[in-house]
């Protein structure tokens, strides 16, 4: 195949290992600067630019997009993606990652083990939302920050709400979370390929320090994961669209508690720490994948008029609950089931045999109007757009 790697650091030790990889089994590859591309959407189709030139014709694609550079790098493989070009990390994967908020907002809804998180902007409520999370100590964290910067224990309440206010002050967005006492210093770093973790390690902090990224002086090993670590791990990076992650457990007394999913993780701590050929696995997923690629199915699946993709909840619907899907009568509305979502248990292209229960979600393509039909709470009929009141505006 040909690959382009994307990174502003041809010389670093992630960028040099795969490009190695790649050649070492006879692929073509380029490391390609991201902040070279111009993005042409003059044409009928979509394309790009290199330096100028049109750029030629590429099997796929793996970012390295930094943060300091996430709307314009996010922006150039989301015209890979365009125009076909296989990338084992999406741009909305990439996106989602990036923003710890918005990765906790979207984790949190399948049911992934985290420490308790809130998020507040009013200096009234950050008091309230730290008793939520367990009461101090609490552990502050800068929406954005990477390699432990803007991570901060704050061991007591008023601490903690002297920080965030001061934080808050300079315009700073933070997430407020409980302080995982039994994994102080420690956390898990899973490397995810696809659908499995290929290389795991633990970080151990230095001396009184919380943090254990090695960045901050932290020390590895190689850890051998439980099922429960690497079932978290893998879902983790699938639910964020990331077939390329680094994920981050902390060690819970209840299981594993992830922190945060990395779209470009680092692989020189992972490969010394298990002395794993990470960035071989990460060429030959990506080989496999060229000749048969995922596509965003929502995107594609949504351009017919009147067809889309919705979720269906199976719950206490007599309708549905108890029968198999294809006694349900779903086939007859023109809704086809995608995947059968069952607690932490994920079904994909269920048979017709699989019978539905409470508590079931149903990613289903069909009819719009048919699977709104099915959702009783809310309108069947769309609401008539009324003509604007005399006095749009009333006087105070």
């Amino acid at each position: 195949m040909k690959l382009a790697i994307l990174s502003r650091a041809p010389q670093a030790y992630s960028t040099q290992r795969l490009r190695a990889a790649a050649l070492q089994r006879g692929h073509q590859v380029k490391v390609l600067d991201t902040l070279r591309f111009a993005i042409d959407l003059s044409g009928h189709e979509p394309d790009l630019q290199y330096r100028g030139r049109l750029l030629s014709d590429y099997d796929a694609v793996l970012p390295r997009i930094g943060n300091s550079i996430t709307y314009f790098g996010t922006a150039v493989v989301r015209q890979f993606e365009q125009m076909d070009v296989y990338t084992p990390n999406t741009a909305n994967g990439i996106t989602n990652s990036r923003d710890k908020l918005r990765a906790t907002q979207i984790l949190s809804r399948h049911n992934i083990g985290m420490p308790a998180t809130a998020f507040v902007h009013s200096r009234a409520d950050v008091r309230l939302a730290i008793e939520r999370v367990g009461g101090a100590p609490v552990v502050i964290k800068l929406l954005e920050g990477t390699q432990g910067i803007g991570v901060i224990l704050a061991p007591e309440v008023k601490i903690a709400e002297a920080i965030i206010e001061t934080l808050h002050s300079t315009k700073q967005n933070v997430l407020i979370q409980s302080f995982i006492s039994e994994s102080r210093g420690r956390d898990i770093r899973a490397l995810v390929v696809g659908d499995r973790v290929v290389a795991a390690m633990r970080r151990v902090a230095s001396g009184d320090e919380f943090r254990s990224n090695v960045h901050r002086g932290g020390t590895v090993e190689p850890v051998e994961l439980t099922p429960a670590y690497e079932q978290a791990a893998v879902r983790s990076a699938q639910i964020m669209g990331l077939r390329v992650a680094g994920v981050d457990m902390l060690e819970g007394n209840e299981g594993p508690l992830v922190m945060e999913v990395n779209s470009s993780p680092g692989l020189e701590g992972i490969e010394r720490a298990t002395s794993l050929d990470v960035a071989g696995a990460i060429i030959d997923f990506i080989a496999n994948q060229v000749a048969f690629p995922e596509i965003d199915v929502r995107q594609r699946l949504s351009v017919s008029t009147g067809y889309g993709v919705a979720e269906l909840l199976v719950h206490g619907n007599a309708d549905l609950v108890g029968k198999a899907i294809r006694d349900s009568g779903l086939g007859d509305r023109d809704i086809t089931v995608l995947t059968l979502h069952r607690g932490a248990t994920v079904i994909p292209n269920p048979r017709g045999g699989v019978e539905l229960e409470s508590g079931d979600r149903l990613l289903c393509f069909g009819k719009l109007e048919e699977m709104r039909s099915m959702i009783p709470e809310r309108r069947r009929r769309r609401a008539k757009v009324r003509k604007l009141p005399k006095e749009p505006i009333p006087e105070n």
